[in-house]
């Protein structure tokens, strides 16, 4: 088994396993996953075959984890975004492992990430409006385990936005 293969079983692989044209791959497919093979192959100057074999390549290495449709978050009732700094009362494994476990059951909870400084957590949460983010507040966020300390920060306006990661020429 070759070297590649066994990587792709075990772990993601290197930016270094990829070429320019893989990249190329990669940046069309982040602005446009519904693409068809042929109009991606056209794009990046390949025949549609080697196309097809280049993405299912960069799919067994880890590079594309899955495709989905980015919802327009007014259109399904969740316009309104919510960051929010949660502090922990106790720094221990046991009580991380507890919060995580029921942030991710929190509603409209998008993302929720371990950081450094201030705050334990930094969670990204969407719901409809302040009434029902209000709601979300007293019914889950003030249940979660182990937690101290929430801050909420409601989002005014979104300066940017994207799903794009920056890929090296």
């Amino acid at each position: 088994m070759s070297a590649t293969k066994v990587r792709a079983k075990n772990a993601i692989a290197e930016p270094a396993d990829i070429d320019r044209t893989d990249r190329a791959i990669l940046r069309q497919l982040q602005r446009d996953a519904s693409l068809s093979n042929v109009a991606l192959a056209a794009k990046v100057h390949l025949s549609p075959p080697a196309c097809l074999r280049r993405v299912e390549r960069l799919k067994r290495l880890g590079f594309i984890d899955g495709v989905v449709a980015r919802l327009n978050p007014q259109a399904v009732g969740a316009g309104m975004l919510v960051m929010i700094g949660v502090v922990l009362d106790r720094s221990t494994p046991e009580s991380f492992a507890a919060f995580e476990k029921a942030a991710a059951k929190i509603s409209g909870c998008m993302e929720c990430h371990v950081v450094t400084g201030e705050f334990d957590y930094f969670m990204l949460i969407r719901t409809q409006n302040g009434e029902s983010f209000n709601r979300l507040h007293a019914e889950q966020l003030l249940y979660l385990p182990g937690v101290r300390q929430v801050r909420s920060f409601m989002v005014l306006r979104s300066v940017l936005s994207t799903t794009e990661l920056p890929l090296a020429v």
